[in-house]
């Protein structure tokens, strides 16, 4: 007992949960983050892949853990003779300014100006409606 009275003992009361507006902000711009990665890659005409794993079974019975390549969509595309970014909060489409729900851009060097607004605009906090009209709309 000794031991423990030279400690300075107090009760607390952990708090692990996050703000819900923090956290769809950050899970954004994370996701914002892993599509400039992707464009990068699609400059470099690469094919962008990240690595994720997976239990599996294997011919012994056993159950074993497995890394695969998952595909990484883009929300940049082309159409009309330049290219359109979209915003994406999960697989819902953000609407950006109450209406429009993409951005056009005339090559694919301009998508990450685009990307970079998106990121400087979901960290300020200017996208907190529109993922939360995705949230909404995805709960009904």
């Amino acid at each position: 007992m000794s031991h423990l009275a030279k400690l300075n003992l107090k009760t607390v009361q952990r708090n692990v949960q996050k703000d819900p507006v923090v956290a769809r902000r950050d899970k954004l711009v994370a996701a914002i983050e892993e599509q400039s990665r992707l464009l990068t890659a699609a400059l470099a005409g690469n094919e962008y892949t990240v690595k994720v794993k997976r239990w599996k079974t294997n011919d012994a019975g056993e159950r074993v853990r497995v890394e695969h390549d998952k595909r990484v969509r883009a929300w940049f595309f082309e159409q009309d003779g330049g290219w359109y970014v979209q915003c994406r909060y999960g697989s819902r489409i953000l609407n950006i300014n109450g209406k429009s729900n993409a951005v056009l851009v005339d090559k694919l060097e301009d998508v990450a100006a685009v990307l970079e607004a998106f990121k400087k605009a979901a960290e300020t906090g200017e996208l907190d409606k529109a993922i939360a009209l995705a949230t909404k709309a995805r709960s009904s």
